[in-house]
This record gives structure tokens, C-alpha cells and sequence, in this order.
């Protein structure tokens, strides 16, 4: 018994010093963003994994034995979160999607999204939803494993795992019907569907993303691929263990579905009209434009941005962009990266402005906007006592230079410090 309780004061003692011995971080910067709001002269406190005070320097103590981080002409923002990534895919000029579907295996896949997710993290970008794997099953939610265990860097993430389609308008497609071919997404139609969305629920999908149409129209046009009763019934399995629906919407009828069946964020809208974008603005509908996907992937058809006349579907996705601002719908960030490198986030960013947003509502727009969008706010998103420490510093201003949140100098995530350029 006196051996037993030895050991027990012993322990005990050893986690008393560990709780002790936790790294205290002292922060300042010119200008601290708080996901809201500019603040000069302000220092933050980091106590493992949680901001534990932020405010003026003289009001904010610096704690006895606190590391310093300082960076000149620099600005503390929180960690940036992505709304739409997908970190199994890569561009599609370095290998399209069909080959990366068909004939890519899935552990070659999760191995380079490691690499994704590393340059992700180390790009400011703390937290990432990933909106489907893409013909790597639930590849994803092994990835978020690895990360939340710590054995590879990464992202916050939340992941959809497979996704669903409707049968017949996803690809891959153009292949031998005697084949069966693989689906970047899982196909499921009418009573099916509540089977289908328990089972990724079952396997790990923290939110039920929808294809609310596709190109499959008669001409290959955009057209919706749910019935509005399908898409309620997805929405009401979904809502009852607590998870959301998303869909990717870009067609005005798609849009329009589903937002009534109660998604709540609208993934593309390549279509959106002010109309729209006030019944999404009704219905707390989070619109995440993906504009760079557009542009990227017409510049890989061989449009030469710059020099070329713009083309028919940039025009028009920048006149939906427009139309979105227009209209006061709420609008978070992401890209759709993966269909551009990794790491190269702020693209989205810097397209928002040059389309028309205002620079400092583009930097809200990948902190504070999409934290509320998806359920994060009391986590992550501002800068802010009791939540998380994720935390980036840059040089210069974003609030006045969206581009400046290429010039990463330092990046925290749970109080854990990935990149330090001193």
C-alpha cells in the first residue's frame, strides 16, 4: 500500500510540473486582427493549446518566463480557415481528374495529401473543410485522424468522405457501360438516400456534401440532380445526428432547391442572380463562391489571363460575384483548391477583391465569416480569450493588401508553434 501511494505522489508530481512547465507565449505585432477588427499596440497570451488574454500591451501583463514572438511591420491575424478544399486532388495540368480517379490508388493519394495538408498549415491556413475525396472513399477521415494524433502536420479539418451524387451525372464517364467504373462520388436517388447518408455518417463524415446538380444536361449543361423532396429528405436525416447538409449548387434551380430543402452553405453558384442571393440571405445560407476554380481551370484550357479577351464563363462568374455582393449574402472562402496547388490559398482571396469585394471583408471572409458558417465561432476565427490558439503573423497589412497573406512569417495552430521565421 505504501508503494502503491509512492507511485501515485510520484505521478502526480510529474503532472503537476508538466502542468507547469506548459509554454507561455508572449505576441506582438503592429497590428493584431481579431477577426473583426484592426487593433495597433495590442499583445496576446498564449497558455498551451488557448488564448488566455489579448487586449492594449499596457492592460496585457507579459508572463514571467513567456517566449517573445515579434515580427517587424507585421500584422497577427487569427488562423485562417478554407471552406472548400479538396486535399486528395492536385491540378489537373500537372494530371487530370479522370486519371487521378481511375487509375491513382488511394494510398498513393493519401500520401500526397499529406503533403497538401502540410502546405495548407503552413500557408496560415489552421482549419479546412474538405468537400469530398474524390474517388478515394474515406481517405479523408484517415487523414484527419493522422493530424488530430499528431503524426503529420495539418489542418483543423472537416471532412465530407465520399459525397453524394445522383445516379447517372457523375463522373468519371465515357467508358464501356459493360465496365464498371469508379465514381469520384457515391450514387443514391430517392428512399436510398437515407441508407446512403446514415452510412457516411457511420464512416466518419462530419457533414453530408450534395451534388445538387451537374453537367448533364442535354447539351451538358448544368442542371439539378435532386428533386426538392429528395433534397428535404437528405437535409432531415442529416439535421437528426446533428450534421449539416452542403451542396454544391450552380445551376438557378439547383440554388434555388437547395437552399428551400435547408442547406446551409451553396458551394459554386456560378449562376447566383441578386434574386437568389436575397433568398439565400432569408434562409442564413453561407455562399462560398469558388471563383478561382473558374479561372484557374480556364487557364488551363489555354486562355493566357491578361492577354486573351476574357471568356464567356469568367465574365460570368465575375457578374455572379458581383451579383452575390450586391444582394448581402453572407460570403465565406474557399477556393476549391486542390484544382490549384496547396498552399496557394490566398488565390481565392485575391480574385474576391479583384472581383469586386472589399479587401478587408475578404480577410473577415476566411476568419470570423467562415468560423460562424460552419459552427466554429466558440473555437476558432477571432482572436479571442478562451478559444483555441491558432494564430498567424504576416508582414505588412492584409487589411489593406489582401496579397500579404502570402508573406507568412509565423504560424501556431492549438498553441503549437509549425513555423517560426525568425
Amino acid at each position: 500500500m505504501k508503494r502503491f501511494s509512492l507511485i501515485c505522489c510520484i505521478q502526480l508530481l510529474i503532472f503537476g510540473l508538466s502542468a507547469q512547465s506548459q509554454t507561455k507565449y508572449y505576441l506582438t505585432a503592429d497590428r493584431v486582427f481579431d477577426g473583426e477588427n484592426i487593433h495597433e499596440g495590442w499583445a496576446v497570451i498564449v497558455e498551451g493549446d488557448k488564448i488566455i488574454s489579448v487586449g492594449p500591451k499596457e492592460k496585457v501583463k507579459e508572463p514571467t518566463g513567456a517566449t517573445r514572438i515579434n515580427f517587424s511591420n507585421s500584422t497577427l491575424t487569427p488562423g485562417l480557415i478554407e471552406g472548400h478544399s479538396h486535399l486528395l486532388l492536385y491540378p489537373y495540368n500537372i494530371t487530370d481528374w479522370d486519371t487521378q480517379v481511375l487509375k491513382e490508388t488511394d494510398s498513393y493519394r493519401t500520401a500526397r495529401a499529406t503533403v497538401h495538408a502540410k502546405n495548407t498549415l503552413m500557408a496560415g491556413f489552421t482549419t479546412a473543410r474538405d468537400l469530398g475525396t474524390e474517388g478515394a472513399g474515406y481517405s479523408d477521415v484517415a487523414l484527419k485522424r493522422a493530424i488530430n494524433e499528431g503524426i503529420i502536420p495539418g489542418p483543423r479539418l472537416m471532412v465530407a468522405g465520399r459525397a453524394i451524387v445522383s445516379t447517372g451525372s457523375y463522373g468519371p464517364k465515357g467508358y464501356d457501360h459493360d465496365q464498371e467504373i469508379m465514381l469520384g462520388a457515391e450514387p443514391a436517388d430517392g428512399n436510398d438516400l437515407v441508407r446512403v447518408v446514415r452510412d457516411q455518417i457511420g464512416k466518419g463524415a462530419d457533414f453530408i456534401k450534395i451534388y445538387a446538380d451537374y453537367r448533364w444536361g442535354i447539351n451538358g449543361e448544368d442542371q439539378p440532380s435532386f428533386t426538392l423532396d429528395e433534397l428535404k429528405l437528405i437535409n432531415e436525416v442529416t439535421r437528426s445526428s446533428g450534421r449539416v447538409m452542403v451542396c454544391h449548387a450552380k445551376s438557378k434551380e439547383a440554388i434555388k432547391r437547395a437552399v428551400l430543402a435547408g442547406a446551409e452553405t451553396i458551394e459554386h453558384g456560378d449562376f447566383i442572380d441578386v434574386e437568389l442571393g436575397k433568398l439565400m440571405k432569408e434562409h442564413n445560407v453561407t455562399y462560398i463562391p469558388t471563383v478561382s476554380a473558374v479561372d484557374v481551370i480556364t487557364q488551363y484550357r489555354g486562355w493566357k489571363k491578361g492577354v486573351d479577351p476574357v471568356p464567356a464563363n469568367v465574365a460570368n462568374k465575375k457578374q455572379s460575384f458581383k451579383d452575390a455582393l450586391a444582394s448581402g449574402v453572407t460570403i465565406g472562402m474557399g477556393g476549391d483548391v486542390g484544382v490549384y496547388p496547396h498552399g496557394e490559398n490566398v488565390l481565392e482571396m485575391e480574385l474576391m477583391v479583384e472581383y469586386g469585394m472589399k479587401t478587408f471583408d475578404a480577410l473577415k471572409a476566411a476568419t470570423s465569416v467562415n468560423a460562424r458558417a460552419f459552427h466554429l465561432e466558440n473555437q476558432v476565427g477571432f482572436v479571442k480569450e478562451g478559444l483555441k490558439a491558432d494564430l498567424v503573423i504576416v508582414s505588412g497589412d492584409p487589411s489593406k493588401n489582401i496579397s500579404d497573406l502570402r508573406k507568412v512569417k509565423f504560424v501556431m495552430k492549438d498553441g503549437v508553434v509549425y513555423r517560426n521565421e525568425k
